[in-house]
C-alpha cells in the first residue's frame, strides 16, 4: 500500500494533486512524468524519507509499489 507520505511527495514534485496513484501505477500513466521529472521525484522522495537509491535500483522500478516496497527496505520495515 502506498503511504500517504509518498503520494504526498509525488504529488508535490509532479504537480499532481488529482492523481490517483496505486501500487501498480506507473510513471508513463501520470500526467507530467517524465524521465526529466523521474530524477526530480526520485530525489525528493530521498530527501522526505532521508534514504539514499543505488542507480540499479531505481532503474529495476516497475511501478510506484515497488518505489513503496523499496523505501519500506531502505528504513527496515517490514512488508
Amino acid at each position: 500500500m502506498i503511504s500517504d507520505k509518498l503520494k504526498s511527495v509525488i504529488a508535490q514534485q509532479l504537480g499532481a494533486n488529482d492523481v490517483e496513484l496505486t501500487d501498480s501505477t506507473r510513471a508513463d500513466e501520470v500526467p507530467g512524468w517524465d524521465s526529466l521529472s523521474h530524477v526530480a521525484v526520485i530525489a525528493a522522495v530521498e530527501s522526505a524519507f532521508n534514504i539514499r537509491f543505488k542507480s540499479l535500483e531505481v532503474i529495476r522500478l516497475k511501478n510506484v509499489g515497488q518505489l513503496q516496497a523499496l523505501i519500506d527496505r531502505k528504513l527496515g520495515h517490514t512488508v
